[in-house]
């Protein structure tokens, strides 16, 4: 199993919307999905339709109130543990020993069930994010072509190096994805530069996809459907199956890289 996340400290940068169009173009391509919602806001669960009241949660999953496996909810072709509003508290009620590693050991009981699983986080670099980015494989930092929004990139980019150096030394960065971007202005040239700058900086690329702003990415998530089942060939389907593309491509590249080192190994 591979995990994924897309993650920002800023709120308002699509992240959702890229954990959500990741996991559906993935599952629309037939692997086996399953989606872990971190944030407190739960609009990754509601979007996908899970339940979110009487039900097991993401954060139980962490306290140990119970497993992924029976968290999971399985709708429309895929799986979603869903969060809870009591996310927010996670620091104060989980458990303080090994509490960075708790979705990753979590994770584990289930990597032979799912070929990828998706973790949305809340948009602060808190526990939630560490756990997410500790059991990362690969990280996808979403940015609004704005300035405060590349400024919360240096943030991320210094807790992603201290995941690296304490918690999870494999984690890959995807890259950073321009969101709500605009060739044509001055201000999204200038703030594409600085994106390169920032990415050069963290050993990674700025990808050649970018995503625009888009009244059907809101319409679909209003009506709980996938970008690529409502608007299969509105723009932003069209960039987002371009970035999906780019990124699985990296990923695919270091999978078989492992694969290759085991068989040489064996």
């Amino acid at each position: 199993m591979i995990t994924l996340a897309a993650a920002s400290q800023k709120g308002g940068v699509a992240k959702t919307t890229t954990n959500l169009a990741i996991g559906a173009k993935l599952a629309q391509d037939g692997a086996r999905v399953l989606y872990i919602d971190l944030d407190p806001q739960m609009n990754l669960s509601t979007t996908l339709k899970a339940q979110t009241a009487g039900v097991a949660s993401s954060l139980d999953v962490l306290t140990g109130d119970a497993a992924i496996a029976d968290a999971a909810q399985h709708i429309d072709g895929y799986a979603v543990v869903p969060a809870s509003r009591l996310n927010g508290k996670a620091d104060d009620l989980m458990p303080s020993v090994g509490k960075d590693y708790r979705l990753r050991k979590a994770l584990e009981t289930v990597a032979d069930q799912y070929d990828y699983a998706i973790l949305d986080t809340p948009p602060a670099l808190g526990t939630l994010t560490v756990n997410a980015l500790t059991a990362a494989d690969w990280v996808v930092i979403p940015a609004q072509a704005d300035a405060y929004s590349l400024d919360g990139v240096t943030d991320l980019a210094a807790t992603i190096q201290a995941i690296r150096e304490y918690t999870n030394p494999n984690l890959n960065i995807g890259g950073i994805l321009l969101t709500r971007y605009n060739p044509r202005t001055s201000i999204s040239k200038i703030i594409h530069e600085d994106a390169e700058a920032m990415a050069q900086e963290l050993g990674t690329k700025v990808f050649r996809a970018w995503i625009p702003e888009a009244t059907v990415v809101k319409e679909s998530q209003a009506v709980k459907q996938s970008l690529f089942d409502y608007a299969p060939t509105s723009k932003a389907a069209y960039h987002y199956r371009f970035f999906i593309e780019e990124l699985m491509e990296d990923v695919d590249a270091v999978a078989g890289g492992k694969a290759k080192e085991v068989g040489s190994n064996g």
